[in-house]
């Protein structure tokens, strides 16, 4: 056993890694796999594809995880995380092998996006009850501390992966997960052991169906809602969306009426009762909506605005964005494995609540450097907030497993989960919507008045203010020259060659858009202080420790606070 411990923390954490890198590596390889199949992801009618490309493996595991984890409970937690190995490594060898171009070259690489995300789900739902399983109560936070943490930097380590695979060939940001996924199929079938608890029972098919649709539906409408609609800047009054939104909370009410009431439900309504579980899951759901979207403003930010303000071409940018975003991944290594040892000796509470208000702290921080900021302060801020992400993550982790009785752990584990992936498209959602509303405010004045002034015909340029900012957004988080590609490059062919000049300049489209954009970049980070705090008011809330009762307990006991 004491051998077997560390094995199953070696493969968990490499299956994790995968799962969590994957979910960001296509991001920064974007324009490369775009200009690989030849289609312009910022035209109109391919807008499903980019936004599908960014957020379709979110959504798969976030409506995925918690039927999976249960399915772990039932028929074995290592064989449903040794299939997802599988999966995964299936679906990252046939996304290599993309043989063609344009929107049937999109929706390939979608599919098998889709079908990667199934894969890491079933990884992801089960390898919290894996390790939870293997090792013993006092040892938990350290190794939990380890697997969230390398998987929550994976998210990181992506961008950096993929800044330095997708230029030699967009395919390698896939293959490279072959050898390795192979490597843990391989590894998990014969060494990981199936020594949990496991409760037989039938399968709960209207909760799974009725909660696979209403998640799907509210994602749906999440992701187009960050569209422009009509004259709106953003699709929220759309009646598609309002529509997906509205099906959604439907369903998702319903699933729980039905879940009240199943004898084998898949959502264990009871385990709410379990005080440090709900409040360690509420503390996750308000951190990962803090966090979720802070990695797309501040890829936007560097691409967009600081890295060309500093020499940088914006073909370059998404490489050094992750590069300059790396103190962020090394506070969560560093403080994460150290929090969750301590939180074994000293409870999560402690660690996770200091860690959510020196995020509230490192927000602040973030919110008061200008737009051309001094990279040293940037950078200790950064450090910071993953010092304190890192702080919070693990001992939070460990505090929500360690509350669960043993045979609900996969359910359990995978409930948690949910929350931080569903939190985590949401938060983009949110952080989009504050970002075009803060320069819808002022960016069409501004962009005006800036190509104008340099000989670009009113008409063009009133053209392309009047795009919605959504386009400046994607322009900039794909690494494009937003210039070029708001007004085309034929126009600026027939500028004079100083106004040609100036305005295929690194710092004209940054200067031009840092007051709008640090408005728009002001509220969504009032939006994430406001969760870190929330967050830190609830991981406060979770109680002391003391031991876990059994399932039926917690169904049966009338008293709340059951930990």
């Amino acid at each position: 056993m004491r051998e077997y411990k560390w094995i199953a923390l070696s493969n968990v954490t490499l299956g994790v890694l995968l799962a969590t890198l994957d979910a960001s590596i296509v991001l920064i390889a974007m324009p490369d796999i775009f200009r690989g199949i030849h289609l312009s992801p910022l035209e109109p009618g391919n807008s499903f594809y980019l936004l599908w490309m960014i957020l379709g493996y979110l959504v798969v595991t976030s409506v995925l995880v918690v039927g999976l984890g249960r399915l772990g409970d039932l028929f074995g937690r290592v064989r449903m995380y040794t299939l997802g190995f599988a999966i995964y490594t299936v679906a990252s060898l046939l996304l290599t092998i993309d043989w063609m171009h344009g929107q049937a070259g999109a929706d390939w690489l979608i599919g098998f996006r889709l079908v990667q995300g199934v894969g890491a789900a079933f990884l992801i739902a089960n390898s919290a009850a894996i390790l939870t399983d293997a090792f013993p109560a006092n040892q938990r936070g350290l190794a939990l501390g380890l697997n969230n943490v390398v998987g929550i930097s994976g998210q990181f380590i992506g961008l950096v992966v993929g800044g330095l695979l997708a230029p030699v060939d967009w395919r390698l940001i896939f293959l490279v997960s072959v050898p390795f996924g192979l490597l843990g199929t391989v590894w998990s079938h014969r060494r990981l052991r199936e020594i949990g608890e496991r409760n037989p029972a039938p399968i709960d098919w209207a909760g799974n169906l009725t909660f696979a649709l209403g998640l799907v539906l509210v994602m749906i409408g999440i992701t187009y809602g960050i569209r422009p609609y009509g004259h709106s800047t953003t699709g929220w009054a759309s009646p598609f969306v309002d529509s997906c939104l509205a099906s959604g909370v439907v369903l998702i009410a319903a699933f729980t009426f039905l879940e009240s009431r199943i004898a084998h439900p898949m959502f264990k309504l009871p385990l709410f009762r379990i005080r440090a579980f709900t409040f360690g899951v509420l503390s996750s759901f308000l951190s990962a909506i803090a966090r979720g979207g802070l990695m797309f403003m501040l890829i936007i930010w560097l691409q967009g605005i600081w890295l060309p303000q500093h020499g940088y071409s914006f073909a370059r940018t998404p490489l050094w964005a992750g590069i300059y975003m790396l103190p962020l991944t090394i506070g969560f290594l560093a403080a994460g494995p150290v929090s969750g040892f301590l939180s074994d000796r000293f409870g999560a509470r402690p660690f996770a609540t200091t860690g959510m208000i020196g995020s509230v702290f490192s927000f602040v921080l973030l919110d008061t450097l200008p737009v051309n900021f001094s990279y040293p302060l940037f950078a200790g801020a950064l450090l910071l907030m993953g010092l304190s992400m890192g702080a919070f993550a693990s001992p939070n982790r460990a505090g929500v497993m360690n509350s669960l009785p043993a045979g609900d752990r996969g359910a359990g584990g995978a409930m948690n989960q949910t929350f931080q992936n569903g939190a985590q498209v949401l938060s983009i959602g949110i952080f989009f919507t504050l970002m075009i509303l803060g320069l819808a405010a002022t960016l069409p004045a501004s962009l005006a008045a800036g190509l104008e002034a340099h000989g670009v015909p009113a008409a063009t340029a009133q053209h392309a203010a009047h795009l919605p900012p959504v386009s400046v957004l994607f322009a900039a988080f794909l690494g494009y020259d937003p210039v070029r590609t708001l007004v085309g490059s034929s126009v600026i062919r027939h500028l004079s060659s100083v106004n040609a000049a100036a305005v295929s300049n690194h710092d004209f489209f940054p200067n031009l858009i840092a007051e709008p954009f640090r408005s728009g970049l002001h509220k969504a980070f009032a939006f994430a202080i406001i969760a870190c705090a929330l967050a830190a008011l609830m991981s406060w809330s979770r109680g002391a420790r003391t031991p876990v009762r059994s399932v039926s307990a917690v169904t049966d006991s009338s008293e709340p606070d059951t930990i």
